[in-house]
């Protein structure tokens, strides 16, 4: 679990990273599927899974995004970070028992609004498994109302 580290849009700087990295368990994935009701037996069957190109059970890809969402609102910018757009561009399966590592790059930071656009990269070992790019809206240091 990552520790809270609430950054206000001053903290903010072009290159400014954060990284992540989950293990993936069948536990996890199970736990999507009853969050999320995506019950596609790819994701819960291994019978199922070998008969496919996966030959064996894949992570939920928004199981996978949702790691980017981790760091966003714990890390990077951290709590009160308002997650405004997210491109997803799916590249490879994620399986059961990958360590997946999530790495989120501020890009550009736009004064007008507090926002901040943020390179999203998730991979296992040296294959990116999903790419894009997240605006959020950070709060400054005089938003008292977020102050925790």
């Amino acid at each position: 679990m990552l520790e809270l580290r609430r950054l206000c849009y001053e903290d903010l700087a072009v290159g400014l990273s954060e990284t992540l990295t989950k293990h993936v368990s069948s536990s996890d994935v199970v736990g999507f599927a009853e969050v999320s009701g995506d019950r596609n037996p790819i994701h819960l069957s291994e019978h199922f899974a070998a008969r496919t190109p996966f030959r064996t059970r894949i992570a939920h890809g928004l199981y996978t995004a949702s790691l980017i969402s981790a760091v966003l609102g714990t890390r990077l910018p951290g709590p009160g970070a308002i997650y405004l757009s997210q491109t997803l561009n799916f590249k490879a399966p994620v399986r059961i028992g990958d360590d997946v590592t999530v790495t989120v790059t501020v890009t550009e930071l736009l004064e007008r609004g507090n926002r901040a656009k943020l390179s999203c990269v998730c991979s296992v070992g040296e294959t990116v498994v999903l790419e894009g790019e997240a605006m959020v809206k950070v709060p400054s240091r005089d938003d008292e109302a977020l102050r925790i």
